[in-house]
């Protein structure tokens, strides 16, 4: 089967061609989705299809930040009357509304195909401040009926113990502070026989088969999951071996960096994603995540993971880091000539080295200091900050040295 057959026969079992009719059929409700169709001069009751869809420009994730900027707070995308239960904030910064209901994000299909449920406790070590990560999967773990122990990042001898005190069975969270996790267990000299966490769901960075090697010699099924705080799931991995399987409730498209049009082979592109929710209709969102399709052994479309950005951010663990969040917390530092931010990885840890040139006659050893915490309540990254005496030319201010081979 070829890849544009398969994307016909997902459309077509998933009924994402009505889908997206009935989506249409409410887009007057909501202000700044009508204003994107009448810019682009297109009609939405004439949008009947996922092609026709396919006319609408690409919104990328910058151009959703200026609208909220606008028109604060959501840009006119929330439809009116939307039910919104919390707000979040990522780099930007950008605002993405929790709305009402059970599992809003979809996370609860990558949890049950993990048969996770009832009985099960999931330590879901996402973070729970400002950003959405810990609400989504904790949400997610929910739905299934799962108990969740909230564990965030950190307080890592606090979490080993509770593992072993509470029976802990399932995981949720970054693929290198899981392996953190069972090394802190052992260097504690917590019993064996008490760890039962024998499922993991990870996400927000690779997982290279070295890593997932080390993990499943204590965690016998590690899934990798794909999604974006502002779309929720969008696709995961169900044990076969072959990409990503596409989630349920939205629709995921691979398309044209330059066109916005959708690709029907093998080619790379962006993730585009239209969420299917009337209450907040994100329609042709551009991800800035590059993928490609494949079949799975069933003849199933697949998404082949997530293989770069289409722009300058790059994610360090787990978290966004973008020149234009660098700018204003570098900006006008008294005796920095110039600076840049290396991202490196060490024993499958991602690491975070502010280097900066300090300007003639500035103590490197009193700037040093000071950058330090202003880097980490500017950024919300904690970065070794380091004084150099000149950096390549041409590098730009953030310099990707990993190597996921």
């Amino acid at each position: 089967m070829s890849i544009d057959a398969a994307l016909q026969d997902h459309l077509q079992a998933r009924g994402l061609d009505r889908a997206v009719a009935d989506l249409m059929g409410r887009a007057e409700a909501v202000p700044g989705l009508a204003r994107r169709f009448a810019a682009a001069g297109v009609d939405p009751a004439a949008v009947t299809s996922v092609a026709a869809l396919s006319e609408l420009p690409v919104l990328p994730k910058d151009a959703v930040i200026d609208l909220q900027r606008e028109e604060p707070p959501f840009g006119g995308l929330l439809a009116d009357g939307a039910e919104v239960v919390r707000v979040f904030q990522s780099p930007g910064p950008l605002y993405e509304p929790q709305l009402a209901g059970a599992d809003s994000w979809r996370w609860g299909q990558v949890f049950s195909d993990l048969d996770i449920g009832p009985g099960d406790t999931v330590l879901n070590a996402f973070g729970y401040h400002l950003s959405p990560a810990g609400a989504m999967m904790e949400a997610g773990a929910l739905a299934v009926g799962a108990r969740v122990l909230p564990g965030g990042i950190g307080n890592q001898d606090l979490q080993v113990q509770a593992i072993a005190d509470l029976g802990v069975t399932a995981y949720s969270g970054l693929p290198s502070y899981l392996k953190a996790l069972v090394e802190r267990y052992d260097e504690a000299g917590l019993p064996r026989e008490r760890w039962r966490l024998d499922r993991a769901m990870v996400t927000a960075e690779p997982l290279p088969d070295s890593l997932r090697a080390v993990l499943t010699e204590r965690v016998g099924t590690v899934r990798m999951a794909y999604g974006t705080g502002e779309t929720g799931l969008l696709a995961y991995e169900n044990g076969d071996g072959a990409g990503l399987v596409l989630a349920d409730g939205v629709l995921v498209q691979v398309c044209d960096i330059a066109t916005g049009a959708p690709i029907t082979d093998e080619t790379e592109g962006e993730v585009v994603v239209t969420v299917l929710r009337p209450d907040y209709p994100l329609v042709r969102f551009g991800t800035g995540d590059l993928s490609g399709w494949m079949l799975g052994p069933d003849g199933s479309l697949r998404l082949r993971g997530v293989l770069g950005r289409t722009g300058a951010a790059v994610k360090v663990k787990g978290m966004f880091l973008h020149p234009a969040q660098i700018a204003p917390v570098m900006a006008g530092v008294p005796g920095v000539a110039d600076y840049r931010f290396v991202v490196g990885r060490v024993d499958h840890v991602d690491t975070l080295r502010c280097e900066v040139v300090p300007a003639p006659g500035v103590d490197a050893a009193e700037l040093v200091a000071s950058l330090g915490p202003r880097v980490r309540e500017g950024l919300r990254f904690r970065a070794e900050v380091v004084a150099v005496e000149q950096l390549s030319p041409g590098d730009g201010p953030i310099l990707d040295t990993r190597d996921w081979d």
